[in-house]
């Protein structure tokens, strides 16, 4: 672990929480480059009816647009629940150097649950992975936000 990596994780917390206070599942990310954020999304597929909007796909979206380049060389994400096959990939295509997140999602964590997408020997671009950073504060907002929902 870096130290910078907990204050980005922070900051993707604090999109995790805007999500939940849409009616999201809270999931937050910021992609991050030369030490300064170039891009953030929290989930947002419910209210942009987007299936796609999940909050590694919205955090690369923004960056690439301000950057102007599909390909995001150097850059680390930080997310707060491992990523799906479909963000995953993503972070393949976009040359995402680093992977840093919070909570597993065994269910559908297609990083270190699941898939192991990243790991898998006949993908061309390799992305270095850190689990686990403030997971414990990851997992709770997740645990808090369902909850919540079946309490309604």
């Amino acid at each position: 672990m870096k130290p910078a990596d907990i204050d980005f994780m922070r900051l993707a917390l604090a999109e995790a929480e805007q999500a939940a206070a849409c009616g999201e599942v809270p999931v937050g990310a910021v992609l991050v480059q030369d030490g300064r954020v170039i891009g953030r999304g929290f989930n947002q597929p419910i209210v942009s009816h987007d299936p796609s909007a999940h909050a590694e796909m919205v955090a690369l979206r923004q960056a690439a647009t301000k950057q102007q380049n599909y390909r995001l060389p150097d850059s680390t994400l930080y997310v707060t629940l491992e990523p799906c096959t479909m963000c995953a990939g993503l972070l393949i295509h976009s040359r995402v150097k680093r992977l840093v997140f919070g909570a597993t999602e065994p269910r559908a964590g297609a990083v270190v649950s699941r898939s192991q997408i990243l790991a898998q020997p006949w993908m061309n671009h390799r992305i270095e992975v850190e689990g686990g950073v403030l997971e414990e504060e990851c997992a709770a907002v997740l645990t808090a936000f369902f909850k919540a929902r079946r309490g309604r």
